[in-house]
């Protein structure tokens, strides 16, 4: 009966311990992943300042932004000619070689003249602005559908936004295309500080439902341990009896 006891005993501590070490790395886990959601909305502020930056300074956004882009096209165009020469067994082996080496091309004359290069993706994006909103108002007059109205808004928003762009070209081409990125830069960096906050908030609420929850499973174990202890002489007793 002594060592039912003892044995009984040392498979609740045994659980206790288990509970308790499952709790530890689940604190740990919540920890782990709420520094990563708080290393995120730090990224978010230094986007939303690197987008503010780049709203006062637009000329040297647009440059460094052209810089960027020509690297990007380098870099994809080296590792696009590089996995064609791997793969050139393949049937579309020269249309990757000339994939590649047009973006090599465009690179380089990025890198070159990027205030030229600036004037040419400003003239493309205003005509890219002024041809959807055409066919977006000329889709929402044709189809009507639940969202009509935010559609015609829509269209001619980029049909308006097209023309003025279009009405000082070249001139507004060093601030257009920063203006534009540094917004993308603004609006990314506070989409991650609100996921960022957001996250931690959930989590700081989840743990603080847990807690109380998981501390009080342990004064229960505890009493249905002694309960079952007290059990086990009274039943050995009445065996004992008959």
């Amino acid at each position: 009966m002594g060592a039912d006891r003892t044995e009984h005993a040392d498979r609740n501590g045994f659980q206790g311990g288990k509970a308790g070490k499952d709790d530890g790395d689940g604190k740990g886990d919540t920890k782990k992943v709420s520094r990563s959601f708080g290393v995120m909305a730090l990224l978010g502020v230094l986007l939303v300042l690197a987008g503010l930056v780049g709203l006062v300074y637009t000329g040297v956004a647009t440059l460094t932004t052209m810089f960027l882009f020509g690297w990007l096209l380098l870099a994809g165009g080296a590792v696009g000619l590089l996995q064609a020469f791997q793969s050139r067994k393949s049937n579309y082996f020269w249309l990757a070689v000339i994939v590649a080496a047009i973006n090599i091309a465009a690179g380089f004359v990025i890198l070159r003249r990027p205030e030229a290069s600036a004037e040419a993706l400003t003239m493309f994006a205003a005509l890219l602005f002024l041809i959807g909103g055409v066919f977006r108002l000329a889709g929402g007059v044709v189809v009507r559908g639940a969202h009509f109205g935010l559609t015609l808004v829509q269209g001619a928003f980029g049909i308006l936004l097209g023309l003025l762009i279009l009405s000082n070209w070249p001139g507004n081409s060093l601030y257009v295309i920063g203006t534009f990125f540094s917004l993308a830069l603004l609006f990314d960096g506070l989409s991650l500080i609100a996921l960022g906050m957001g996250a931690r908030r959930i989590l700081g609420l989840v743990s603080d439902d847990g807690g109380p929850a998981a501390s009080a499973g342990v004064p229960d174990t505890a009493a249905e341990a002694g309960e079952t202890t007290g059990k086990r002489p009274s039943e050995d007793q009445e065996q004992s009896n008959n």
